[in-house]
């Protein structure tokens, strides 16, 4: 049977959108095929680096208690740990930060003789990052700590501590105190501890928000977050969280 001029276009373009949709298919398996391997392997390789067994120490900020890492131990419990494997210190806010870090070094100690662990995990926010820096560099804590994350800490402090200067703790949390110039001189990431922060222009706390960076850590520029919001978004905590099992 002859067949129309129109109908026998027809017939060809389908023919050709079939070919072209079969190719792009087989063109975008093959792709898969390809990476699966690469991606599997990487899979492995991450497989046997990634530790969740290693105890986490939260350490909170100025005001702070150990409510505010409800939402992290979720996201630590969603990544892989026991909950009986993460821990929250507490210290009082207006007394003297190296006091605060002298009780962070026994309880650490407790969590290892609890656990049995050699070393521990430690995510701070805020002022918890003077009280965990010092305790690394000045009691030598690194020695205990396989990873120091700091969340919006006040590692070079924050002018906004001017507004409490009638504690010890919001004095040394000024910029240029005697205290964090302890703690910024020389290496500021002492020892074989991987360290890494979070900071945000949005942060609105510490001032300048750079303050949080540490020489020799991996910073991270997160794009928009406030000084508490961190306490809840649960997509940082999840780069924590694998930060803390690499």
């Amino acid at each position: 049977m002859r067949r129309s001029p129109r109908r026998l276009l027809g017939v060809l373009a389908a023919a050709a959108a079939a070919f072209t949709l079969f190719s792009s298919a087989s063109t975008a398996g093959a792709a898969d095929s390809a990476s699966a391997p690469a991606a599997s392997v990487s899979r492995s390789a991450s497989a046997q680096v990634l530790s969740t067994s290693t105890p986490v120490v939260f350490v909170h900020g100025y005001t702070g208690n150990a409510s505010n890492w409800v939402t992290a131990k979720s996201v630590f419990q969603l990544n892989g740990w026991s909950g009986s494997n993460l821990f929250a210190y507490e210290y009082d806010s207006y007394g003297n930060n190296i006091t605060n870090a002298q009780g962070l070094a026994t309880f650490v100690n407790n969590v290892k003789a609890q656990t049995g662990a050699s070393k521990v995990a430690i995510v701070n926010h805020s002022m918890g990052g003077l009280v965990s820096q010092y305790y690394l560099k000045v009691l030598g804590g690194n020695t205990s700590v396989s990873h120091l994350a700091s969340i919006a800490g006040a590692n070079h402090g924050t002018t906004y501590a001017g507004a409490c200067l009638i504690y010890t703790t919001c004095q040394q949390m000024y910029p240029g105190s005697s205290f964090i110039s302890q703690l910024t001189s020389g290496d500021e990431t002492p020892g074989t501890t991987k360290y890494a922060t979070w900071y945000s222009a949005c942060d609105g706390i510490i001032l300048p928000y750079t303050s949080t960076k540490l020489d020799g850590a991996t910073n991270n520029n997160v794009a928009c977050q406030t000084h508490i919001g961190y306490l809840t978004d649960t997509v940082v905590l999840g780069q924590i969280a694998r930060f803390v099992a690499s």
